[in-house]
């Protein structure tokens, strides 16, 4: 028995031998998958300047997109909420403009962003259920993208007055999110 072992033994050793090596690794492409990996796919944003432009534009964005949605809807559900939208984005960017005073920052008038302006003449062009689904989606992007805007500032925000601020806005639009999600357009 040990005779077999030892005369097969090199076969084996022999075999592997025949094997081709594993391809070679590129270190490059390894290390910037590894780094795009590690990375998240958006820093919150951090600076009061940059805060407040992009917050005032989701403000505007959500009232300018509401006021067109409620003047062509005849879904109550949608109306109701675009009702609120106005009401809501109208205090919350007096919230943020009281707390700027208080910081002593100078605003801008706000600025809709490329995205923004794309999404609402969707709204504003399409009619019927096509103009009500562009609406809803608008509304869910927007209001995700203001959720991190104004939690990521609450927390990592370089002035007090703004990070009380978003603070106070973020219940307000998850309270949003929430309606969103119940919001159905018949036949859709």
């Amino acid at each position: 028995m040990n005779r077999i072992l030892w005369l097969t033994l090199p076969c084996f050793a022999l075999a592997g031998c025949n094997q081709a090596p594993p391809p070679p690794v590129d270190n490059a492409v390894a290390n910037s998958i590894n780094a795009a990996e590690a990375e998240p796919t958006s820093a919150p944003i951090t600076d009061a300047t940059t805060y407040l432009a992009k917050a005032g534009a989701s403000d505007l964005f959500e009232i300018e997109s509401s006021e067109a949605i409620a003047g062509k809807t005849s879904n109550p559900e949608i109306k109701a909420f675009a009702e609120m939208m106005v009401k809501d984005h109208t205090q919350s960017s007096a919230i943020l403009q009281a707390a700027a005073r208080k910081a002593r920052i100078i605003t801008t008038a706000p600025a809709l962003e490329p995205a923004q302006e794309q999404a609402l003449n969707r709204v504003k062009t399409a009619n019927g259920v096509a103009a009500e689904s562009a609406y809803l989606d608008a509304q869910r992007t927007g209001h995700s993208e203001a959720l991190a805007l104004h939690s990521g500032y609450a927390v990592g925000g370089d002035t007090e007055q703004l990070k009380a601020a978003a603070n106070e806005i973020t219940p307000v639009i998850q309270h949003h999110i929430d309606q969103l999600a119940k919001i159905t357009i018949p036949g859709r």
